[in-house]
């Protein structure tokens, strides 16, 4: 076996997010910035935060100028866009916030991009849903060479760019990371493949979700191949509904706290009360055991229950780079944060090995002790003995050493 471990998975959060309409706005913005300050501390790997501009919940309109405060405020966490609608944004105007965040966080700015997942937002802006994924393509087209400093000409029906080129170089070589959002359509994984880009898998813990993730990237695959790409899947990610506790029963009773109030916002987007709301209890149960639409097949439990979960999506995959806790906020933020604690004192060493090196030393003293403590005790009574006689030769002056052979310091 070899002693050298293996690629790490990376771990992060993947806020929309989701904020019960009944609590005061700015403090639960606040609230998201210091969770994202205490990840950074516990070592967690990246952040990722959405656009919406729609349905009351999910309050952050402009991710980059959550990225800007959130940078500001920690040292080593990177921090992504999850997702900018690129519809909604001029390539050029995107790329340049972009480029100047990467120079903020010091290069550790991620573009993640979709297609845009609210049809309110479209309706809003005048965007037939229909066209969106073909504006995202068109988008992306120009994105990525804007990004890497190169000057682009491109129209469409909806942006002109004549000579186009950002002032600011990318600080992240050649340019920062970028990936595309996919859920159970191919039209990601699609656009990943196209691109070279990364890929978000925001549906990995549902059912028809986690059957696809095989097609999903051997579809990446196949894209970057004919376009002359290459994907990496330490570049692709996974978006999980998570809760941790000690015990599973202390979790679920976490759960109760807000739960309820996410299916009030499901039942506002579609216009019906979905029939899994009728309680609390029924909610837990459709969500941990079919699922629920968009938000997956919730993990509710304990250290090994997340273990279990994150190391079948990995065997079901054929390998992925990060595991991403979707931020449902349906446990009281002392909870969460408990959740995530839990997640990074225990989950995520078992998940990457990270005490093998202890093991094989801890395991290596007790093969040998036999060897060890007799060679060790010969060493104390030398020095004993070696005492004495010195003492001996001095007249017998100086205290006699009275103990045993036991230890030493």
């Amino acid at each position: 076996m070899s002693d050298v471990l293996p690629r790490p998975l990376r771990f992060g959060v993947f806020l929309a997010p989701f904020h019960p309409a009944d609590e005061h706005p700015t403090e639960q913005l606040h609230r998201d910035l210091g969770l994202v300050q205490h990840l950074d501390a516990l070592g967690y790997d990246e952040a990722w935060i959405g656009e919406h501009h729609s349905g009351g919940y999910e309050i952050i309109p402009s991710p980059e100028v959550f990225l800007a405060h959130a940078a500001a405020i920690t040292q080593r966490i990177r921090l992504g866009t999850g997702v900018v609608s690129l519809p909604y944004h001029n390539p050029l105007m995107l790329v340049d916030r972009i480029l100047q965040l990467d120079h903020q966080s010091r290069g550790r700015v991620m573009l993640g991009c979709g297609p845009g997942q609210l049809v309110t937002d479209a309706f809003m802006l005048g965007i037939e849903p229909s066209e969106q994924r073909r504006m995202m393509s068109e988008a992306l087209e120009v994105i990525v060479p804007l990004l890497r400093g190169e000057v682009v000409t491109r129209k469409t029906d909806w942006f002109d760019l004549q000579e186009a080129s950002s002032q600011l170089p990318p600080v992240q070589w050649p340019g920062p990371e970028i990936a595309v959002a996919s859920a159970i359509s191919p039209s990601g994984a699609i656009a990943a493949g196209k691109h070279g880009a990364g890929l978000l898998s925001l549906a990995a813990s549902g059912p028809e979700g986690y059957e696809q993730l095989p097609k999903h990237w051997d579809v990446c695959e196949e894209t970057a191949a004919k376009h002359g790409q290459q994907v990496d899947r330490s570049n692709w990610r996974l978006v999980v509904p998570m809760h941790i506790a000690e015990t599973r029963e202390q979790a679920r009773r976490d759960m109760e706290h807000g739960t309820l109030r996410l299916a009030g916002y499901m039942e506002a987007l579609g216009g019906v009360r979905p029939p899994f709301a009728e309680s609390t209890d029924t909610m837990l149960d459709a969500w941990t055991g079919p699922g629920l639409p968009i938000f997956g097949k919730l993990t509710c439990g304990t250290p090994d229950d997340a273990i279990e979960v994150i190391e079948s999506l990995r065997e079901q995959s054929g390998g992925f780079g990060t595991v991403l806790f979707l931020g449902h906020n349906c446990a009281n933020p002392e909870a969460t944060r408990r959740s995530y604690e839990l997640i990074g004192r225990c989950v995520i060493p078992a998940v990457n090995d990270a005490n093998r090196h202890r093991k094989r030393s801890m395991e290596w003293a007790t093969k040998n002790a036999a060897r060890f403590m007799p060679a060790m005790q010969v060493g104390i009574q030398k020095a004993i003995e070696e005492y004495e006689a010195g003492r001996a030769e001095s007249g017998g002056e100086g205290t006699a050493w009275v103990g045993d052979t036991q230890g030493d310091a």
